[in-house]
């Protein structure tokens, strides 16, 4: 999940797009804390995060590192894979962070960002997290 996805409850609510991806969001969220989903935080979300402007939603979003399930680390075939997928036209920042979940095995690089979402990427899905429920059943089983 990209930082994009975590602030997705602290953008504007007037915006019936921005509703229904902050439900989304949130509820994937409740489905990494039951277990259901694994959760992959990166450096690039600490370096992301550190960005942030607003304390308040950095510590919230910072949690997320608790939970998370695996961490991963820079290494040279991050920053190499990064690299290719930058050629893409895909930002650095949302390269490195692509390539971590692509490194991590991660099958879903969960995002807002419509620039990002428009992007072909090897070996990972990149989805809205509105697109990640619709798939997913969208529905708890218990």
């Amino acid at each position: 999940m990209d930082h994009c996805a975590y602030n997705r409850p602290f953008d504007d609510q007037r915006h019936i797009k921005i509703q229904l991806e902050t439900s989304a969001k949130l509820y994937i969220q409740d489905q990494i804390k039951r277990g259901k989903y694994d959760l992959v935080w990166s450096y690039m979300s600490d370096f992301e995060n550190s960005c942030n402007p607003y304390l308040e939603n950095r510590i919230s979003i910072q949690l997320w590192e608790t939970i998370a399930k695996f961490k991963c680390g820079s290494s040279d075939k991050i920053l190499t894979l990064g690299n290719r997928i930058g050629q893409k036209g895909v930002c650095e920042n949302d390269a490195l962070h692509v390539a971590c979940a692509i490194e991590s095995q991660c099958e879903y690089f969960i995002t807002t960002d419509d620039g990002l979402l428009n992007k072909d990427v090897e070996n990972i899905k990149i989805i809205n997290p509105i697109d990640f429920v619709r798939i997913h059943g969208g529905y708890n089983e218990d």
